[in-house]
């Protein structure tokens, strides 16, 4: 048995160490090293096959993308402006509204300052020799007048009407209105040196002008 494994060992040897195997094997290398090449050739044809027919729909994805970041840009621009349109709207619809709450009764503030010049005058009138407790009638009547004149004025402070009387005061053509011009001795050109008619402001905006006459240089 022993002898017979050493002569299929020794035979096997033969074979593979014979001369036509040794011979053929740069034939069978160089087969191998050409069907290796030709495969690597064709995977690289494949390849660029498959990005030759990519590239058309690669453009076409980055051409719609930029197209669609550039509607985008400009609807967030649309949005912004919308965003500052309304708010600006709102901002001056906000102002009216103020506005109104503020100057809403100034027609009637301006009816009631006729009231308010007539109970002047009337306690303007009346002499003051007069008023004394021997004419207990006047004098009543005249301390009724000036009391509905204070009550009224505390009615106009209480709603933001101010009374102007800018005797001596620097003529101000937002708040006076001169009727004449005229040389006073002692007085300062460009002021104010008689109100035949007082102003008044509401909240800050002249609802009435003074009347007023203004000093000016001899």
């Amino acid at each position: 048995m022993a002898s017979w494994c050493v002569r299929v060992v020794r035979q096997s040897f033969s074979v593979v160490a014979s001369p036509v195997l040794l011979r053929a094997s740069p034939r069978l290398l160089c087969t191998a090293a050409q069907k290796k090449s030709n495969g690597q050739n064709s995977e690289e044809d494949q390849s660029g096959a498959q990005k030759t027919e990519h590239s058309p729909a690669v453009a076409a994805w980055t051409e719609e993308k930029t197209k669609l970041e550039e509607q985008l840009k400009e609807m967030t621009d649309k949005y912004k402006r919308a965003l500052a349109d309304t708010e600006n709207l709102r901002q001056r619809s906000q102002k009216l509204v103020e506005d109104a709450k503020l100057y809403g009764i100034q027609g009637f503030c301006k009816d009631l300052l006729e009231v308010a010049d007539v109970l002047e005058k009337a306690t303007e009138s009346v002499p003051k020799e007069e008023i004394s407790p021997q004419n207990p009638h006047l004098k009543n009547l005249y301390e009724g007048l000036v009391l509905t004149e204070v009550q009224i004025h505390k009615v106009f402070t209480k709603h933001g009407l101010i009374k102007l009387n800018p005797t001596g005061a620097k003529f101000d053509p937002y708040e006076h209105e001169a009727l004449f011009h005229s040389p006073v001795e002692g007085k300062e050109p460009g002021t104010v040196a008689l109100v035949t008619k007082v102003g008044y402001k509401l909240h800050g905006r002249t609802l009435r002008p003074a009347l007023v006459g203004v000093v000016k240089a001899p």
